[in-house]
């Protein structure tokens, strides 16, 4: 019996404790105030990773020129050719290496990809001191779905023709998708998860500018769900988490540069002669999916 009371006074004591203590206004403050600081950190953690990306490509850049460097100095030394042809290469590598910097891609690429994301700012933003191209779901995917909207792809016909130049061609492409926390509704029994639906979206940006003619061998897909926010999801998610976005690394595989069997068959492939015309089905009825994720 004494056990009993005892029990019944603590419950009662932490029943007024939380319900006098903590005011409800006070406490969502302080919620809202911890998710904020939260998305903060997750940014940081997003930018470190891209970070640390660009720092690999400026240590191979550091180390080629380095090596450049040295050879000339023995050249110089060994008094070998046109000594002041020699001196002026040496001063423009050394130039070259002062003016290196972490967080940009080459000049000519980052404003290519500044021009084409200024000409279609409703498809996709880039970030010239990242190097980050990030597309906006909402133009670029139905709600629940991964097929591209017609919008997204021209813009990325014209994307393909920009990583295929020259200086972006030396690049690996990252395609990474994100979501909100809205649950899937409509089209759960085909992704199951927010995770799978961001790398089927992935993929599907993949292949568009694969068709359109970038190398199979640069891509890297990849797809966090909800898990990456960018902002504080509220009740029914958040735009601004809705994203596909793509990273330029320095191609590191080395190895046979055969075209690969997805680029064989794409080429062998027949042109398909034009088919009769046929009566269109019928429009599928309107859903009421969750936002556009």
């Amino acid at each position: 019996m004494k056990r009993a009371w005892m029990t019944s006074g603590l419950l009662a004591g932490t029943v007024l404790l939380s319900a006098g203590c903590v005011p409800e206004q006070k406490y969502n403050d302080l919620l809202t105030a911890y998710k904020g600081q939260e998305q903060q950190l997750l940014t940081a953690q997003n930018e470190l990773s891209t970070a640390r990306a660009n720092e690999e490509r400026l240590r191979a850049q550091v180390a080629a020129t380095m090596a450049d460097l040295e050879e000339l100095q023995k050249r110089i030394a060994n008094g070998d050719g046109d000594i002041s042809a020699w001196i002026a290469k040496y001063e423009e590598l050394k130039k070259q290496l002062e003016s290196l910097e972490v967080t940009q891609l080459p000049k000519d690429l980052s404003d290519e990809l500044l021009a084409l994301a200024n000409e279609n700012p409703d498809v996709f933003e880039f970030d010239p001191r990242t190097g980050m191209l990030r597309f906006k779901n909402d133009f670029t995917f139905d709600s629940g779905s991964d097929q591209l909207k017609s919008g997204a792809t021209a813009v990325l016909g014209r994307l393909a023709t920009i990583l295929n130049s020259p200086t972006a061609s030396k690049f690996e492409v990252k395609v990474v998708g994100h979501t909100d926390n809205a649950p899937l509704v409509r089209t759960k029994a085909k992704f199951g998860t927010n995770v799978m639906l961001s790398v089927f979206r992935s993929a599907s940006l993949r292949n568009a500018l694969v068709k359109d003619g970038v190398s199979a061998r640069r891509f890297q897909v990849a797809g966090y769900g909800e898990f990456r926010p960018v902002v504080v999801n509220g009740a029914k998610g958040a735009a601004e988490n809705r994203r596909v976005e793509l990273y330029l690394t320095p191609l590191a595989f080395d190895g046979p540069t055969d075209g690969t069997s997805e680029e064989r068959t794409r080429a062998e492939t027949p042109v398909a002669t034009k088919a009769p015309a046929t009566k269109a089905p019928a429009a599928a009825p309107a859903d009421d999916d969750e936002p556009t994720k």
